[in-house]
């Protein structure tokens, strides 16, 4: 209630109100100043308000007094129960843990206000989960309430719990939630085999590594916890099987190390352990965490093929052994009980060439061909036997067959069957060490002697020393040898082995007589040094060679130089060589004589170029007819001839006299068209060669021996 001490209650103030909420949670009387809530407050959603107020005179419409500023404080009740707001809880707490093990911590929420009564003050109880876990009323705290709870008996637990405000009084506010406690796997349980004996039945045809059955132990953990090892127990029969864990299913799988046998032993027993490969300390006093189970195995009789008495046969025969000879047998046997005769066969895919045959019936092996070691030394095929009870039932067996030598190859002298000898030899100097090779298969020890022949043994050349070591030397027998006399000898060999037979062979040696000087060294073997000059050396030989090249020499500079010289001579002057006079003061033999004068001094000097090869040929006597030039003139043959004409007048190779030039062209519409007097229609009389002049100093004397009809003579030409 606002009231002012200027209001006389004669309806002259006015009251008015402003701030939080006015006008919307709290109104006043204008008349009375009551202040009134007009709707339901909370406050969990506003404590307080602050609101202004102010007394107004009602027909000036001024403050009467200043404004003034209050606060209204909304008063707490308990009207907000405790929430869980991290609810429902999920927890675990690892089983067999002692009593009071820490498992969760839980924490309800009171909106109400703390400070004013117990509105907000919560405790918490377990309504469900008793006697498992217990709760800290105060802190919310849950633990464990029973010792060695174990997870195999029970795993999950629902644990509801309440918190309750005003201290749990009577009247107060609840909430509830829920904890899902979960007890976690220890390894507190050994593995163990449901029954003590395991009985198996395995084929005698299983194979090596193959699984023939499966055993269990049972575990109840979990996880890592229930892992299992299986071992088995060294004793009867162990040592022909394994065991493996699965690790899917846990399982022991027992596996075939090797081969069964019904006819061998029908039964087996041995023991397997099954333990824990991940151990708790703490459950040690529990007991041994491991478990002992008996296996027992029966072995089936199989219908099985037959067995050979040996893994692989070795047979050595001679070579060239007649056909149908037995070199050896194989034997293969049927171990089942009702035993059954065996048939033997040869695998032709390893012996295509069908050397060798067996007997179906006994398995003896014989020869089908004549065999030859230096052919094939060693032959390697398969014997397939079958039981005649059941063909398909088949075994195979390798056969190698060695082939021995038969000394049927002489030995002979390795290479080189060539050597010398120097003239200047002494006797008993050995001037070859000769060795033998055999094309048999020589044995251990195998010996060669080696003699001369008879006819060769009374010649007192050479003769032959044997060192008792498969070699052999040469050795001379006579004070020098004169190649003048004899450049050649042959010494016939014979060489011998130790085996049987007997083999023998001559070999001829090729002996050459060398000079050679006087320390041995071979100077000539060649058959022109014979007819040298005995008293000459080396020395003086390649001395004398030496001089004749220096003279040689000489006599090519001294020529050189002669001509060079007399080529400066002539090319002093500067000008054409062809303005000067030349006086030689003798008679020369015509332009055909080409051997009286140097040809030297018509070159030009100042068109000397590099040699061109010029093919001239000499003319021969000719007879030209005379003919008059067409009237047309061809452009294209007077160039071409001009062409020729400079590169004959600029060729310093050109010999002096008239020559025929040989031209690979033939040209169209020529002006002095063809020279030849083949077709030639008209007759000296009607040629003009006054076209002559025009085509240089070359063709001057050609001019003037045409150009005068009655002086035409026969015996020149061009």
């Amino acid at each position: 209630k606002l009231h002012s001490d200027l209001d006389k209650g004669v309806g002259t103030v006015k009251y008015t109100l402003s701030g939080d909420g006015a006008g919307t949670v709290f109104t006043i009387d204008e008349t009375t100043g009551d202040i009134h809530a007009i709707r339901s407050l909370d406050r969990e959603e506003k404590p307080f308000y602050t609101l202004r107020a102010q007394a107004v005179d009602v027909d000036t419409k001024k403050p009467l007094e200043p404004e003034s500023e209050f606060i209204i404080k909304v008063q707490d009740i308990n009207d907000n129960e405790p929430k869980f707001l991290d609810g429902p809880y999920v927890a675990s707490v690892p089983e067999m843990s002692p009593v009071g093990a820490y498992v969760l911590q839980v924490k309800a929420t009171d909106a109400d206000d703390p400070t004013y009564g117990n509105s907000a003050r919560v405790v918490y109880s377990i309504l469900q989960g008793q006697p498992y876990f217990s709760i800290d009323p105060k802190t919310g705290i849950i633990r464990t309430a029973l010792p060695n709870m174990d997870r195999e008996v029970k795993e999950q637990y629902q644990v509801l719990i309440q918190a309750k405000d005003m201290g749990g009084q009577l009247g107060g506010l609840a909430g509830t939630t829920t904890v899902n406690i979960t007890l976690t796997d220890v390894n507190d349980n050994p593995p163990r085999f449901p029954k003590s004996i395991f009985h198996l039945k395995v084929p005698e045809s299983s194979h090596v590594g193959s699984a023939i059955g499966r055993i269990r132990a049972v575990d109840p953990d979990f996880g890592k916890n229930a892992e299992i090892e299986y071992n088995i127990v060294p004793g009867d029969g162990g040592n022909l099987f394994d065991i493996t864990t699965d690790e899917n299913t846990q399982e022991g799988v027992i596996k075939l190390k090797k081969p069964l046998d019904f006819e061998t032993k029908k039964a087996y027993t041995f023991k397997v352990e099954a333990s824990n490969l991940h151990l708790d300390h703490r459950f040690h006093s529990v007991g041994p965490f491991k478990d002992t189970a008996t296996v027992k195995i029966n072995v089936l009789d199989m219908d099985e093929p037959p067995v050979f008495s040996k893994p692989m046969y070795t047979m050595e025969v001679y070579e060239d052994t007649p056909v149908g000879t037995i070199i050896g047998a194989v034997t293969a046997q049927d171990l089942d009980a009702g035993s059954s005769s065996v048939r033997y066969f040869i695998d032709w895919k390893n012996d295509v060439d069908s050397y060798f045959t067996i007997d179906a019936t006994e398995g003896t092996i014989a020869t089908n061909e004549l065999l030859d070691r230096e052919s094939t030394a060693q032959y390697n095929f398969s014997i397939i036997a079958s039981k005649v009870s059941n063909p398909l039932l088949t075994s195979k067996v390798n056969v190698i067959i060695n082939v021995l030598d038969v000394n049927e190859f002489p030995p002979e002298i390795s290479v080189p069957y060539e050597t010398s000898v120097c003239e200047n030899a002494k006797p008993g100097q050995v001037i070859q060490t000769v060795t033998a090779a055999d094309k048999d298969l020589s044995p251990a020890g195998q010996r060669f002697s080696f003699r001369l022949s008879v006819e060769a043994s009374n010649k007192p050349n050479f003769t032959v020393h044997d060192y008792r070591n498969n070699t052999a030397g040469i050795e001379t027998r006579r004070n020098g040898y004169s190649r003048r006399q004899q450049e050649l000898y042959f010494l016939p060999v014979v060489i011998e082995d130790s085996s049987y037979p007997v083999q023998s062979s001559t070999n001829t040696m090729t002996i050459r007589v060398c000079r050679c000087d006087s320390d041995g060294t071979i100077l000539s073997c060649n058959v022109e040094a014979i007819f040298l000059p005995v008293g000459l050396s080396t020395g003086a030989l390649i001395a004398i060679l030496l001089c004749i090249v220096i003279l040689l020499v000489i006599v090519v500079l001294y020529v050189a130089l002669r001509r060079q010289k007399k080529k400066d001579t002539l090319m002093t002057s500067k000008e054409d060589i062809r303005d000067n006079i030349i006086h030689y003061d003798d008679e020369g033999g015509g332009e055909e004589d080409t051997q009286a004068f140097d040809i030297g001094a018509l070159r030009n000097p100042k068109v000397i170029e590099d040699n061109k090869i010029r093919r001239d040929i000499k003319p021969d006597t000719l007879r030209f007819p005379r003919q008059r030039p067409p009237v047309e003139d061809n452009t294209d043959i007077r160039d071409f001839i001009n062409q020729r004409l400079q590169e004959n007048d600029v060729d310093p190779t050109a010999p002096p006299y008239d020559s025929l030039a040989t031209y690979a062209y033939e040209g169209n519409g020529s002006v002095a068209e063809s020279l030849s007097s083949i077709d030639s229609l008209t007759t000296e009389a009607d040629q003009d060669y006054d076209y002559l002049s025009d085509w240089g100093p070359r063709f001057k004397i050609l001019a003037d021996m045409f150009g005068e009809e009655e002086s035409y003579n026969p015996d020149k030409v061009t």
